[in-house]
């Protein structure tokens, strides 16, 4: 594929390469004060094919440094068909990749393990599936396995579920990363609120972590999942869900126990988050995909998908939200004063509402976005826009979207004077 400039939609600030396949946020990692962040990514084409893990480190949050790809399927290997999504954890002082890895094209998918020095650039992947087929009864696909440690004690949650069955996470023992036992299901949809919450034929992309509760002070344990649908004949992305609960013992085994739950972010282009636990705080990015884009604007571009910005999340009384990284205002580079009639000449930029406002963007006179940004009587909404990636935060709620400026197109800020602050974004 020809090498070609991004356009005024090409989200600079963000993590994600100038060319090629994107997708779910993978092995984020913070190994001697740099922060790694792994993803779906195929380098030749902006299609879904030949997953390798792509690779982005920095050590402020602002400033990223792209690596070349640190996963590569290989030919006859167990991950010929794709090196799939999973995360990275700490064994015994090596950094170490715990992923999906496909043989072939049939569901046969399992855990594989790679192994790094602590650069993580250099990565040897094992010769065997540390967790694979044949499937428990009933469950047709297991995928994304996710590293936590309990009381002491490390455990791996994987999802897993079947097209026209019900989904289920499993955990595994595994304080010998190399050996893992099968201790049966975390969490099925037999919980009433995971039921109710979370409906889904396969969890995908579980997280499973503890946060206090600004409210009681107690800490929880928090699920994050990703739902899988299958409709009508296609598979359907459903957004992600968030379930608040107990870990509870079942005699070697765990069983999360739901008490709420809600949706992490209510916007058309968020999906397959992972969280990194960073001293006091948990940071998240997700995937924001594509939306409204042909298959021939997405070659064109030769560019799809982008990770958001990381977020910090907390919980009050049973509800999870989001903020920005406290980091991301070194991004702003001095205020900003929309033209007398709304303009916003700027690429990428943020804007702090206190009362009702409305974002649009504009190309010879049609409107091709628009978004409410604030309301009377609301919590304060950060916007924050780059490119085509556009994410708000309202009072711990967060959505995010997209929207395509091109050469001719402006954004507009409509609101009455002093009710938006704004701030042009750039690398410091």
């Amino acid at each position: 594929m020809p090498e070609t400039a991004p356009g005024p939609d090409f989200p600079f600030l963000h993590v994600r390469p100038r060319r090629g396949w994107l997708n779910d946020p993978n092995g984020l990692a913070k190994v001697d004060g740099t922060y790694h962040v792994f993803f779906q990514h195929n380098p030749d084409e902006p299609v879904h094919d030949r997953i390798h893990w792509g690779h982005a480190s920095s050590t402020d949050l602002l400033t990223w440094s792209e690596h070349p790809v640190a996963l590569v399927p290989r030919a006859g290997k167990l991950d010929a068909a794709g090196c799939w999504s999973g995360c990275v954890t700490d064994d015994d002082g090596v950094p170490t990749a715990v992923l999906t890895a496909v043989p072939d094209q049939a569901p046969n998918a399992g855990a594989l393990l790679a192994r790094s020095d602590r650069s993580l650039l250099r990565w040897t992947p094992g010769d065997r599936f540390v967790a694979g087929p044949p499937f428990p009864e009933g469950i047709e696909e297991v995928r994304d396995p996710f590293v936590v440690r309990v009381d002491g004690h490390r455990y791996v949650v994987q999802g897993a579920g079947a097209r026209h069955g019900r989904p289920q996470l499993l955990l595994w023992a595994a304080d010998d990363l190399e050996h893992w036992v099968d201790l049966g299901a975390l969490l099925t949809d037999d919980d009433p609120v995971a039921a109710v919450v979370a409906e889904a034929n396969i969890w995908e992309c579980p997280n499973l972590f503890r946060l206090p509760d600004l409210r009681t002070g107690a800490e929880r344990w928090v699920l994050v999942l990703s739902l899988w649908r299958w409709v009508d004949g296609h598979h359907q992305l459903a957004g992600v869900r968030y379930l608040v609960g107990d870990l509870q013992p079942d005699g070697p085994a765990l069983r999360f126990v739901a008490s709420s739950g809600g949706v992490l972010d209510d916007g058309s282009a968020f999906y397959a988050p992972q969280v990194l636990p960073d001293g006091d705080r948990v940071l998240v990015w997700g995937w924001a995909w594509e939306v409204g884009r042909t298959e021939d604007q997405v070659r064109a571009a030769g560019w799809a998908g982008v990770l958001t910005f990381p977020r910090e999340l907390s919980l009050d009384d049973g509800v999870l939200g989001a903020r920005p990284a406290a980091e991301l205002r070194g991004l702003r580079t001095g205020s900003l004063e929309p033209a007398p009639d709304g303009a916003v000449e700027v690429a990428a930029f943020e804007l702090l509402s206190i009362c009702t406002a409305r974002l649009r963007l504009v190309d010879d006179g049609r409107e091709l976005f628009a978004l409410d940004i604030g309301g009377s009587g609301e919590a304060p909404t950060t916007v924050l826009v780059d490119g085509s990636l556009v994410e708000l935060f309202r009072g711990g709620a967060t959505r995010t979207e997209r929207a395509y400026p091109t050469t001719t197109s402006r954004w507009y800020v409509d609101a009455d004077p002093g009710v938006v602050e704004a701030w042009s974004l750039g690398l410091p």
